[in-house]
């Protein structure tokens, strides 16, 4: 076992507080890397080997693995599962959109997004296909344009220059732009599975001996910062409210949306069968071509 820290790529959203306890309350010894431009961007780095460790959602972690032409071993494998609810991700557009006045005046309209196979590229199709916008085998793309935008800010700022026409990102990250009159809500769509996993580095998950030790250790101190968060509602809201730019309130009420697991070890290999078919029936996999599900999960 290497005695050097876990570069453990995370987003630094409310969802990050039980990671953040690990490390103050439970002496987690890892160097925790943000990356406020998502999972995409955390797929690109863990196979570049600036990090061990990604906590992202699930569906950009599956894509990444699932599409065609992906090089070498894919550079990652799912390890754990860090959130057990879906995610209700906001779609979005300008504050002075007139024509946009419903999830359903979206058809063939530019989408942003923060990268390629990012979650708010992934979800653009399986709200394509929900809404039957996806032309069945024709291979025609559901939107008029997919402008590549990089984070929350650029995105936000794209869509009331015209640069894009909408956008999906979390609902409680979304929200205090809507009360702040930025940008207009136009509705939600939710992931159809859990929404946050733990992917390791193919480095780390090549041992004879099994898994990284580093990363065993992870998942137990993980695991005692969940249980700190549940058990501490007050400190939770706390550090999102003062730490994370959320209002006490939206923290509250988010408190109330989300379960985290016990045991973060571990993915269930029917979450990942489902994740695929759909974003294989949504047009973003294809059958036949890519890593398989069962590829996809560490299984020591």
């Amino acid at each position: 076992m290497s005695s050097q820290p876990l570069r453990i790529g995370f987003v630094p959203e409310h969802f990050s507080t039980p990671l953040h306890f690990a490390r103050k309350h439970y002496g987690l010894n890892a160097q925790l890397i943000p990356f406020p431009s998502g999972t995409g961007h955390m797929v690109t780095a863990i196979r570049a080997g600036e990090i061990d460790i990604g906590i992202g959602l699930t569906e950009g972690w599956i894509a990444g693995l699932g599409k065609e032409g992906v090089e070498g071993d894919g550079g990652y494998r799912l390890v754990g599962t860090y959130v057990n609810t879906p995610l209700c991700w906001a779609i979005s557009t300008g504050k002075e959109r007139p024509e946009i006045t419903s999830v359903q005046s979206l058809a063939g309209k530019k989408i942003g997004v923060s990268r390629i196979g990012s979650g708010s590229y992934v979800m653009g199709y399986v709200l394509a296909d929900q809404q039957g916008w996806l032309a069945s085998g024709g291979g025609k793309e559901p939107y008029a344009d997919t402008v590549i935008l990089n984070n929350f800010e650029k995105l936000r700022a794209a869509v009331n220059a015209g640069e894009a026409d909408f956008f999906m990102w979390e609902h409680f990250t979304s929200k205090k732009f809507y009360d702040a009159g930025e940008i207009r809500r136009v509705g939600e769509i939710y992931t159809p599975w859990s929404s946050w996993k733990i992917v390791a580095s193919t480095n780390l998950t090549r041992d004879d001996d099994g898994l990284d030790a580093r990363v065993k250790d992870l998942f137990g101190k993980l695991d005692q910062g969940i249980k700190h968060f549940n058990e501490n509602p007050e400190e939770s809201v706390q550090h999102i409210s003062t730490e994370l730019g959320y209002t006490e309130p939206d923290a509250r009420e988010w408190l109330k949306t989300v379960e985290f697991p016990a045991k973060t070890q571990g993915v269930k290999p029917e979450v990942v069968d489902n994740c695929v078919s759909i974003l294989r029936k949504a047009g973003v996999l294809e059958e036949g071509k890519g890593m398989e599900p069962k590829m996809m999960t560490y299984s020591s």
